[in-house]
């Protein structure tokens, strides 16, 4: 991994998501490994066949803590952290390995997985996504009123104005959920907006808490941020200092907020996660965002796929971070199709700052530096690796402009400051240009430098004896001036590695520079040596572009409250912008080696289908759908056992249905199609529902991936009823010629008509 990654780890909450341990590990592979004296214990989640339960236990846990005994006889019994009976069957609980293994063969126990840490994936963007209002999506949705959406994550700050309730009536009759009293956190702080606040701990901690409740105050920022994002009210004039002023609003401002504290400034532990999801789903919530995730990993073996699939089986819609591990190829994570998973882009908003070098070059970049300078005095240039403490040595630093070329965020800046340094650059080789850069709030003066002005000042450096350079900070924030959306670099891509032929990122949105609320106990630059407070921040991440598809997804799901989580995801997959605020096709900002700006085009494997645009996703006009079975059955195609699947589906028996098309047939609004030296043609099928009221008829466009023939049968669709459904098969027909290893093609195929365009994205592989 990149160093960069490392580095802003230490310091930066928005970046935590890039950080992963080992995975969970099925007990049942223990038995490979020596039996070791005096295991320490730790958290395992236990997954149960409820139909297996003996019947002389009266309830479920009942039984769960019999197996905890025959298999773990020590008389501590609170072992047991969590029962799950809503999104999953089981238990959470500590074990040691020899422990875990011995209870994997337990008739009716499923499956044991030591617990796993996952990472955060660390205003102007409903402006820049069409939200206005006067008239729109926000109008015709009464700006989300009502719908709840769920938030697992490091909290929330009650006291936040983003979290005013001023207009808004009460919550509906049917809501369970509850605000909890605890030491730093008063019941009464919950309101109308803020309806449900609760913490889940015990899988970070070992143990249940004892002799009082945990807390969901927000110590870290992360929470507060995504979740005023997504449903925050309105609030006139907030900002970073000067920066980004204006009226803050959430995507849904009049949704009401629900947060499972699950994660801490360490991670969120999957026990933690798990119980949050099942504690989301019991109390009612519309819908679920975690900007969170750890290490890509096969559905049957991944926590938050197993519990997410849970909340979908009951209407929840749910959305996921994609990863901020980009540019690399196969970073994307949380990729099940019964996810939606969010990568990052930027708005047309820009906090620029300059760097001007001895030889007179001037290097765009931005920062949040408060202070204002037409050009600081020209100061010494000095390069440095910017990750350990022999880094920020007063003899190398004092005086000097240091210069971070994997990276430096405002947390590096103040350990610089401390040494007696005069300024600092950081530069980020994963972003090609200015646009995609993060700007951070440095204490002394300091900027973000893109790949390109980075190479530029690493060539002077190097042909000069006594390289120096000088600052000039506008203290200004610009819109409109620059071309937007590009795909951030840090935004993870496809393609998927659990299932190649399911296409993810689904949609990228608003992720860089962001600014929301803030927690009253996390500093401006998330570092604990900061002692700076701010009511509103500005951070990048998907981390931030989850909740934009949160709220707009709020939207939808006041408009149609009976569409189902598949259908809501096609609305916002096949309406989503392809076309940049200059009419041209959105960028990738990644810096990757062998591209030149000339073509630098955001492919479906960097943006998934597209920039998600809320007016049109409130009027799609034709919506792929899917359900439990459909999931079924794509698990099914890929090769799952019954035990496996008895994981996601408690009662199920066997596969019944064969998935023509393989994975690649389920009924989702993108297609991945893999050529194989035996494969010449394949043909896929996709169902359309309408849920337009006028009738309509459809006819397609194609565009093909070079060197393949698409043909659609039928060319055109006629809707007449309600919620009537249209089937068309699609061939897909290898015209290359030669080896053409690990290459990849793409179009689309856009169903249209005067009113609307339904169009889902193509990516053709070829492999050998």
């Amino acid at each position: 991994m990149a160093s960069i990654t490392t580095k802003l780890l230490h310091h930066l909450a928005l970046f935590l998501f890039l950080v992963q341990l080992t995975g969970p590990v099925l007990a049942s592979k223990i038995k490979s490994h020596a039996a070791l004296k005096s295991q320490p214990p730790s958290t395992y989640i236990v997954h149960a066949n409820l139909l297996a339960k003996p019947p002389h236990f009266a309830t479920l846990e009942d039984w769960y803590h019999s197996i905890v005994a025959a298999h773990s006889p020590r008389p501590n019994t609170s072992r047991i952290l969590y029962t799950y009976d809503t999104v999953m069957q089981g238990f959470a609980v500590q074990l040691t390995g020899d422990e875990a293994r011995r209870m994997s063969g337990t008739p009716g126990v499923a499956g044991v997985y030591e617990d796993e840490l996952f990472y955060l994936q660390t205003t102007r963007s409903p402006g820049f996504v069409g939200l206005d209002p006067k008239n729109g999506a926000w109008n015709e949705t009464n700006f989300g009123d009502g719908v709840i959406i769920g938030f697992i994550d490091t909290g929330i700050w009650p006291e936040s104005a983003s979290f005013s309730d001023s207009g808004l009536g009460p919550v509906r009759a049917s809501w369970k959920g509850k605000c909890v009293d605890a030491d730093d956190f008063n019941a009464s702080l919950c309101n109308n907006k803020l309806v449900g606040a609760k913490a889940f701990r015990a899988g970070r901690s070992g143990s249940k808490i004892r002799g009082g409740v945990p807390s969901p105050r927000d110590k870290d920022g992360h929470g507060t941020h995504v979740s005023s994002t997504a449903a925050g009210a309105e609030v006139p004039d907030a900002g970073l200092h000067m920066f980004s002023r204006g009226t803050a609003w959430g995507l849904a401002p009049r949704a009401r907020i629900a947060m499972y504290k699950a994660c801490d400034v360490d991670g969120c532990s999957g026990a933690d996660i798990i119980a949050a999801v099942d504690a989301a789903v019991k109390d009612g919530v519309d819908i679920i965002s975690m900007s969170l995730g750890g290490q890509p990993r096969s559905f049957h073996s991944d926590a938050i796929a197993i519990a997410t699939f849970g909340a979908e089986r009951n209407g929840i819609f749910v959305v996921l971070a994609g990863g901020n591990a980009g540019p690399g190829a196969s970073t994307v994570i949380n990729t099940a199709p019964w996810m939606a998973t969010v990568g990052a882009a930027t708005v047309d908003r820009l906090f620029p700052a300059n760097l001007t070098l001895g030889n007179g070059a001037v290097l765009g970049g931005q920062s949040l530096y408060t202070m204002q300078a037409k050009g600081t005095a020209m100061m010494p240039l000095v390069s440095s690796g910017c990750g350990s403490p022999g880094d920020w040595m007063p003899d190398t630093v004092m005086g000097k402009i240091v210069v971070c070329m994997d990276g430096a965020t405002d947390a590096h800046g103040i350990l610089l400051q401390n040494a007696g340094g005069a300024g600092i650059v950081g530069v980020d080789p994963r972003e090609w240009s200015r646009d995609g850069t993060t700007a951070y709030a440095f204490t002394l003066p300091g900027l973000a430098l893109s790949y390109t002005a980075g190479e530029k000042l690493r060539a002077y450096m190097a042909s000069e004896p006594n390289p120096v350079g000088s600052f000039s900070f506008g203290c200004e924030t610009v819109i409109s001036k620059n071309r937007a959306p590009v795909v951030a670099g840090f935004s993870s891509r496809g393609p998927n590695q659990i299932v190649p032929e399911l296409l993810k990122p689904d949609v990228v949105a608003p992720g860089v520079s962001i600014l929301a609320a803030w927690s009253g106990d996390a500093s401006v630059s998330g570092d604990f040596v900061d002692g700076r407070r701010t009511a509103y921040n500005i951070i990048s991440g998907t981390s931030m572009a989850c909740p934009h598809v949160a709220g707009i997804a709020a939207l939808i799901k006041k408009k149609y409250p009976s569409w189902t989580p598949a259908m809501i995801r096609s609305a916002l997959m096949t309406t989503a912008w392809t076309i940049d605020n200059r009419g041209r096709r959105i960028r990738d900002n990644g810096a990757t080696a062998g591209l030149d700006d000339g073509v630098r085009v955001a492919t479906p494997l960097v943006a998934g289908a597209g920039y998600v645009h809320p007016d049109l996703a409130l009027d799609p006009g034709l919506v792929y759908d899917a359900g439990k079975r459909d999931y079924v059955d794509f698990l099914c195609a890929l090769n799952y056992t019954a035990e496996q699947l008895r994981l996601f589906v408690p009662d199920f028996v066997r596969c019944t249905r064969t998935l023509a098309g393989g994975p690649a047939g389920l009924n989702y609004p993108s297609f991945v199609v893999v050529f194989d030296n035996r494969t010449a043609t394949c043909t896929l099928t996709r169902t359309l529902t309408k849920v337009s009221e006028e009738a309509e008829t459809y006819n397609v466009i194609v565009k093909a991936p070079k060197h393949v023939k698409v043909t659609v049968t039928p060319t055109t669709l006629v809707f007449k009823e309600p919620n009537e459904r249209k089937s068309y098969a699609v061939e897909f027909r290898n015209e290359a010629r030669g080896n053409r290893k690990t290459e990849w093609g793409f179009g689309h195929i856009s169903w249209e008509n005067e009113n609307h365009r339904v169009r889902s994205p193509v990516a053709c592989h070829w492999q050998n």
